[in-house]
């Protein structure tokens, strides 16, 4: 089970509306929209993909990294790696 089963369909609420901001700006760029008005639409889809990864990121530290460090060892210390590769990812992005 993943850590993010209880919030899978706010998850998915947030990712469609991401979805069709992404969609707003191909057609603002078909319809040769001021660039500003495209790079403010760009920047409210790069906030609501970064809210859902925040998301994914908070359970997968409260399910998986909890569970693992509990158990301790190697398993432990790989969800912990891969927790700071994914906000180095982030935080680079």
């Amino acid at each position: 089970m993943n850590g993010y089963t209880g919030s899978k369909d706010d998850l998915l609420k947030r990712l469609g509306r991401a979805e069709g901001q992404v969609r707003g700006i191909a057609r603002m760029v078909e319809d040769d929209q001021y660039c500003i008005d495209i790079l403010t639409q760009v920047s409210a889809a790069t906030k609501a993909l970064e809210t859902v990864a925040l998301s994914l990121l908070a359970d997968h530290l409260s399910h998986c990294v909890a569970e693992a460090s509990a158990e301790g060892g190697p398993v432990a210390e790989q969800k912990i790696r891969e927790a700071n590769e994914a906000i180095a990812r982030l935080v680079r992005s």
